[in-house]
Order: structure tokens, then sequence, then C-alpha cells
């Protein structure tokens, strides 16, 4: 048997971007192929493993450099990995970058003014705005957008499927899967692994 060769997807991109849509749909495209796979969401790393750190650069750094730690033992370890946090700095994602080797970046592109009006179910964004809430990514503190990521989607003109499928289409020619045809169809069962919501079936609610 061949022993799989790990590596990781790296999503960045704006709260509300579609960052966890698109991983937790790839996820379940790596478990359909038979592969090892973990996801690491921003959200879910916070409660755990970076539970206590605020939201300055110095803490906001610290919090992506340890979803690099893990995102590295486990793609030593033969795993494909899915790391899906805002990671708004490209010094700190370069970093991580050098020290996981078998990186793939996927900038998941969205505008602040699209997500306000169509995906801020909180209101954060509107909050953010208006000034009432400081230091929010993309509204006054920066997202600094990769320059040359390995996978660019544009979820203002994407469906999640077709995001998901271009997303495929590149790690086949980046020799990361082998098979770029979309294996799971339907509602997918919730990872447990993102924050995305989940249907009183347990199923994922789609909100990109």
């Amino acid at each position: 048997m061949t022993e799989q060769q790990g590596f990781t997807v790296w999503f960045t991109g704006l709260s509300g971007s579609g960052k966890s849509t698109i991983a937790e749909m790839l996820y379940h495209e790596f478990r359909a192929r038979g592969m090892k796979t973990e996801i690491l969401d921003g959200d879910e790393v916070r409660k755990n493993l970076s539970k206590g750190l605020g939201f300055s650069k110095e803490d906001r750094d610290t919090n992506i450099l340890r979803i690099g730690y893990v995102a590295d033992l486990l793609t030593r370890n033969g795993v494909a990995t899915i790391a899906c946090p805002i990671s708004p700095y490209k010094e700190t994602r370069d970093a991580v970058r050098a020290q996981i080797g078998a990186f793939v970046e996927v900038h998941v592109d969205a505008t602040v003014e699209e997500i306000a009006a169509h995906r801020d179910p909180k209101g954060l964004y509107k909050k953010a705005l208006a000034g009432e809430i400081t230091g929010f990514t993309g509204v006054d503190d920066p997202y600094e957008a990769p320059e040359d990521p390995e996978i660019h989607v544009d979820t203002l003109s994407q469906t999640p499927e077709g995001s998901l499928q271009h997303v495929l289409t590149r790690l086949k020619e980046l020799g990361r899967v082998d098979d770029d045809r979309m294996l799971v169809t339907g509602d997918r069962v919730h990872s447990g692994l993102t924050d995305l919501r989940v249907s009183d079936a347990g199923t994922v609610v789609k909100e990109h």
C-alpha cells in the first residue's frame, strides 16, 4: 500500500467569505477518496488550543502559528490537513508556509460590502462599519490578501459547489489528488470540526 503523503490546504479570507463552507465540503471529498484528513477551523481552535488569546496583532499571530504547528505535525504524519482561519497577515502565513513546506494557499475572496449586505447574520460588519466595534478585520484592522496563492476562489461569482470544483481541479493539477470529480452530492453530515450551523437532521446549513 502506498503511504499517503501529507499536505496542508490553507484557506484564508475575511470572516464570512466562505472559508469554512468550502473547507467542510473539501473534508468530505477527501474522506470519500479514502484519505486521512482533519480540519483546523479558526473559531474552533480559539475555543481550545488558543483559549484566552485576544485579537491584538500579537495574539492573532500566536493563534495562526499554533494552527500552523499542529498542521505541520499532521502533514508530517500523512494527513491531508485543512486549515481555515482568517489569517490576515501575509508575514505570518508565509512563516507557516515555510514551516510546513507541502502548503497550498487558497484565497477565498469576497468584499466587505458583499459580506455586510448578505452574509452578516450577527450584524458584526454593520457594527464595525458604524464604529460600534473596533479592531475588526477588513474594516479598521488590515487584511493582507495573498499576492500569488496556489488557488483563488471568488465566492461572489461562484456557488459553493463551483468553488469546491475549482479547488479540486487545482489540487489535481498540483498532484495532491488523482481525481477532481465531486464524489459527494446532496446534504453533507456535519464534520463537527467547523463552526458552521447544523440543521435538525445533522447536515450542514449552507451559508455561502
